[in-house]
Order: C-alpha cells, then structure tokens, then sequence
C-alpha cells in the first residue's frame, strides 16, 4: 500500500540546515496495524506528515497504492488527504463552539457532500456518541472529544488512518477505550499508523518500528 524510499526531509532555519528525517525506507500493507515509536525530536511528526500528503520529502520516493506522490500537485494532494487518510492527533482540534455532530459533520461540507448529517450520525454511533451528538467539546470528557476526532475522521470512509500521539491527553481508562476503537478499525481492514512515544501503546499495534535522529534504529 505504502513504500518511502531512502526518504529525507530538511527544514532551513536561516542559515542552518535541520535534518528531520536521514533516509528512511519503510513499506506498510494494506490492513496492517503499525506503530512509529520515539523520543521526541526523533522525526516521528514529519514522517506522519509526510505519509499523509501534509508535506513533501526533500529527497526520496514515496509511493501510495502505486501512485508517485511527489508527481501529484496541491490540488490533487488535497484530493488524496480528503479520500484517502482520516487524522486523528493529541489536541483533538475539535471547534469548541460547534456540537459534536457538527464537528464530525465539518470534511463532508468541505467536500461537499450530500446526506452529511446522515453519515455524521452513523459515524458518532460508530464511536459510541449518538447520545452526545449536541453536546460541544467543553461538555464531554477527554476521551470522549477523542472519539468524536476519531468519528470526524471516519467520515469520508477512509482507507489509511494516521493518529499522531492519540492518547497522549488522557487517562489510562479513555486510553484503553482510544485504543480499542483503533483495533476495531484495523479488524474491519483499515491500515492503522499510530505515532507514540510510550511502549504499551506501540506493543499493541502488530509491528513496531523505533525512529532516533531521524533514522529507523529498529524494526
């Protein structure tokens, strides 16, 4: 589903040159539950951004179901984000004057899409929240807010879902619901990326690679 070959990432900071990512080769199959584990500053970030189409290499390849993603434009790389990858990272980014509903309704009116509300509802119900549907993010719980960022994620049927430190916010119970939800994903045959930085969470995916200065250090 995924190849990156011997992929850099460089980001100029005035005269200085920092090295995220040195080379990096990795291939991730469809269906499989993979966790990306670091200190911080290890390049875990950059690599989730750039397998979801948020940024571009420096140098390398990067293949998506056979598709040259560094030949695509931003058009089409938006076009890819929206059917492809649902996000899901540490600060929620839910709007905190919208419902819940509203939040998981907001890709499909950027996609513009018919029957939103529809599929917002099932993807609450999905979650377990059709009963919190009108509730705004301030009125639910920590883990709670994180399934309704999961819900917003699973709108648009997403293949490949990538969570960028997920769990990072909540309590040893929402962190177990979170990761329940996300091995339920990966049962019904979504690809599961989840950037951690704590090993209980990574031992739960199905194979675990380490980053360390920007390079794979085990696999």
């Amino acid at each position: 589903m995924i190849k990156l070959e011997n992929v850099t990432k460089v980001y100029q900071m005035g005269e200085i040159a920092v090295n995220a990512l040195n080379g990096i080769t990795l291939s991730v199959a469809k269906g499989e539950m993979l966790a990306i584990i670091g200190a911080s500053g290890s390049g875990k970030s950059t690599l989730l951004n750039i397998l979801g189409c948020l940024d571009k290499p420096t140098s390398g390849s990067y293949l998506f179901e056979g598709i040259d993603v560094g030949r695509l434009n931003d058009n089409q790389l938006a076009e890819m984000r929206n059917r492809k990858f649902g996000f899901v990272f540490q600060q929620f980014n839910l709007l905190p004057r919208a419902t819940a509903l509203y939040n998981v309704e907001l890709p499909l009116v950027y996609s513009n899409v018919y029957h939103r509300r529809e599929r917002a509802v099932e993807a609450l119900e999905w979650v377990g929240l059709a009963g919190r549907a009108n509730h705004k993010p301030t009125e639910l719980s920590g883990g709670e807010q994180q399934r309704v960022a999961i819900a917003r994620a699973l709108v648009n049927n997403p293949s490949f879902i990538l969570a960028d430190e997920p769990t990072g916010n909540l309590d040893s119970k929402s962190t177990n619901d979170i990761m329940a939800v996300f091995q339920r994903l990966n049962r019904e045959g979504r690809t599961v990326v989840i950037i951690t930085h704590e090993a209980d969470i990574a031992s739960q995916a199905q194979r675990t690679i380490r980053l360390c200065d920007g390079r794979i250090a085990d696999r």
